[in-house]
């Protein structure tokens, strides 16, 4: 005997899995290597300065990915996602003898003269990327689990850029020390087999169309996020300069 699914009145009719991955893909036209001033970085038009506003800034991120990553953990209740989803967190901060991306991205500020003790203190982490980041961050602890795996899919669209970004790095900064870009490298190995695994698990997971437009919704969030913060590195400090705290 063959069930029948029906659609209750009113509901919109779930995408089929190819056009959800459709609509999902289509928000790579939001990803933030179109942001001007990541095109200007791309074209070997950046200042040393603006590089290391950049790296500093950059870093408030990176160290905030496995908050974002463990907030998915505390809220998936399914033991194998968990044991998948850990990895991410080990990739970021390390483990044992091995070094993560966290450790990559110190070496990436001193090869472009940013002091690990500089980059660790966050006194040049600018209000607009803090705020940015900890929206996402809140994100995943707040959205269902699914929604927050959903929102890291901007990994679907990070290895082609990150190629450019590496060419235009070796080839318009050749004051920068080869061996400080290990991160970028890495994450060309790492980012498409996390995309992948988190893109069939959104797949299986949303079946509704009101889950799947959830899920398109959490990575448009994703992608102002990520423009956000290249807003702030952007303009650099505009707020007028006051008392310490």
């Amino acid at each position: 005997m063959t069930e029948t699914v029906t659609t209750p009145a009113g509901e919109l009719e779930a995408w089929a899995p190819q056009d959800f991955v459709a609509q999902l893909r289509a928000q790579g036209t939001r990803y933030h290597n179109r942001h001007p001033f990541h095109v200007r970085m791309d074209a070997g038009q950046l200042s040393r300065e603006e590089l290391r506003r950049w790296v500093t800034n950059r870093f408030y991120y990176q160290r905030c990915i496995p908050l974002k990553d463990a907030a998915i953990l505390s809220n998936c209740p399914e033991v194998e996602v968990r044991r998948q989803w850990i990895h991410r967190i080990i990739d970021h901060d390390g483990a044992g003898e091995r070094t993560g991306g966290i450790e990559s991205w110190l070496r990436l500020g001193e090869a472009l003269g940013v002091p690990r003790e500089e980059l660790e203190s966050e006194r040049g982490v600018l209000p607009g990327v803090r705020y940015a980041v900890d929206a996402y961050v809140n994100f995943a602890r707040q959205r269902p689990w699914v929604e927050a795996v959903a929102s890291s899919l901007t990994e679907l669209f990070g290895p082609g850029a990150i190629r450019v970004r590496l060419e235009a790095l070796e080839r318009h900064y050749e004051w920068i020390d080869p061996g400080g870009l290990e991160y970028f490298r890495t994450r060309l190995v790492q980012a498409p087999r996390d995309a992948q695994y988190a893109l069939d698990l959104v797949v299986d997971r949303c079946r509704s169309r009101e889950q799947q437009a959830a899920a398109v919704a959490a990575l448009h969030f994703k992608t102002e996020v990520l423009w956000a913060q290249l807003d702030a590195i952007d303009r650099g400090d505009t707020q007028p300069a006051g008392p310490a705290p």
